[in-house]
């Protein structure tokens, strides 16, 4: 990461929005020696808000913005877990997606690549991460995606 990731996400257009509050009982991250755990974040930053389920109303475009948007908020998590110093992330583990769908979609990985391409943006190859997208009939908040990551950090 030769690039700090300050200057990366600058480089993008993001600024991070404050951390999300949990909307239930739960931590928003834990930190265990060198991982962090982020819990799912939600495709929401300032007024813009992703909703509904994709193949009914949503199209794929839609559901990759909503996942960047997800990435966006786990980043905001990390720089918390990180007091602040994104440069400490060496590497980004997994990240797990959540895509409310209709019964007949089949295209959540190219929905995820929309979180997984933000992540090799930011980390270089340290954003190349495993991986697991699965599609639900409905999320919390009626959101259209949600993202949860592994990272490891110094």
């Amino acid at each position: 990461m030769a690039a700090t990731v300050a200057a990366r996400l600058a480089g993008l257009g993001i600024t991070l929005p404050t951390p999300a509050s949990p909307v239930a009982n739960y931590v928003p991250f834990v930190v265990s020696g060198a991982l962090v755990v982020v819990s799912g974040q939600g495709p929401f930053v300032g007024e813009e808000r992703i909703v509904g389920k994709l193949g009914a109303g949503l199209d794929i475009a839609a559901g990759q913005r909503a996942a960047r948007l997800c990435f966006i908020n786990l980043l905001a998590q990390l720089q918390a877990a990180c007091a602040g110093d994104l440069d400490r992330v060496r590497r980004v583990i997994r990240l797990g997606g959540f895509i409310a769908a209709t019964a007949d979609f089949t295209a959540h990985a190219t929905v995820m690549n929309g979180a997984s391409d933000l992540a090799v943006a930011v980390f270089g190859e340290a954003g190349r991460h495993a991986r697991t997208t699965v599609g639900v009939p409905s999320l919390p908040l009626d959101f259209a995606v949600e993202i949860e990551g592994l990272f490891e950090i110094a």
